[in-house]
């Protein structure tokens, strides 16, 4: 295994970046479990598609970095209208994420077909973002990946108590002076941010499940928020890695695709032998 593991220098590449990547979507995803915004995942990254499109269209770069630049402006758009659109009127979350979602996505799914009838060069680069690519990892990405990784961590570090709080209770924290609404763009950004960096290994369609499955799973085990945290985690980077190991030994097998099979593995083992059960908003 060691000496498999030596000779194939693309497979460790692959391996580092899911688990990174695993490991911060999994982290911030229990905010949004806990808030009830599993939609929140899905809606951003599915927003992203027309960014990446459109930045495409106007740098003609094939920089992955680029790409999802745009496509982070364009998660953040749709991120923004959702907390606007849900304070200024009475329209309930659930039925504005999915109107987000599917706009976005329908007006990205648009763009990439002009692209398509342009024939404009490498195009195909945009479908690997539905489905990921994480075969082409290098090192530099890798470095990426692991420095944005480190941001979302200090965001969530420093801002532990206020996120959680207005998780549980926003109501409570705005009457205790905290700036409710300042919190929820910050903690919205740092889900963008978390969004993008999977955007290039498990694509546009899949990154909501690595999102939202791992603290969905944790959260049927524990009763803590710490330990939540942690086997989330836990369980969104041994889903990558797993994933990873199992795509590297199948010919033909996409890494992104293998992920969210080997997380939903863990979903299922865990309603079916999991000791904690959970209701309400905030509860564990």
């Amino acid at each position: 295994m060691i000496s498999y593991f030596a000779s194939h220098y693309t497979i460790i590449m692959v391996m580092i970046g899911t688990f990174l990547v695993g490991a911060t979507a999994a982290g911030i995803g229990v905010f949004a479990v806990l808030r009830r915004q599993s939609l929140l995942g899905d809606a951003i990254s599915h927003a992203a598609l027309p960014g990446i499109a459109l930045m495409f269209m106007y740098s003609m770069s094939t920089n992955p970095f680029v790409l999802l630049f745009g496509g982070g402006i364009a998660g953040c758009i749709g991120a923004f209208l959702v907390l606007l659109i849900t304070r200024t009127t009475t329209l309930k979350q659930d039925a504005l994420l999915g109107i987000i979602l599917s706009v976005f996505f329908g007006f990205g799914v648009v763009l990439k077909t002009v692209i398509q009838k342009k024939g404009l060069a490498n195009q195909a680069l945009l479908g690997k973002f539905f489905f990921g690519n994480a075969s082409t990892l290098s090192s530099f990405d890798i470095f990426a990946i692991a420095v944005m990784a480190f941001f979302i961590f200090c965001i969530i570090f420093l801002f532990w108590k206020e996120f959680f709080l207005i998780s549980f209770d926003p109501e409570f924290a705005h009457a205790n002076g905290y700036r409710v609404f300042i919190l929820e763009v910050v903690l919205t950004i740092t889900t963008v941010f978390a969004i993008v960096i999977g955007l290039h290994t498990v694509g546009v369609l899949l990154m909501s499940a690595l999102l939202i499955a791992p603290a969905a799973a944790a959260r049927q085990w524990v009763s803590s928020v710490s330990a939540l945290f942690w086997l989330a985690i836990f369980f969104g980077s041994l889903a990558c890695v797993a994933g990873s190991l199992i795509s590297s030994y199948v010919e033909h097998l996409p890494t992104g695709p293998t992920i969210v099979v080997c997380m939903s593995l863990i979903v299922i083992v865990t309603f079916m032998f999991a000791p904690v059960r959970t209701t309400g908003r905030g509860e564990l």
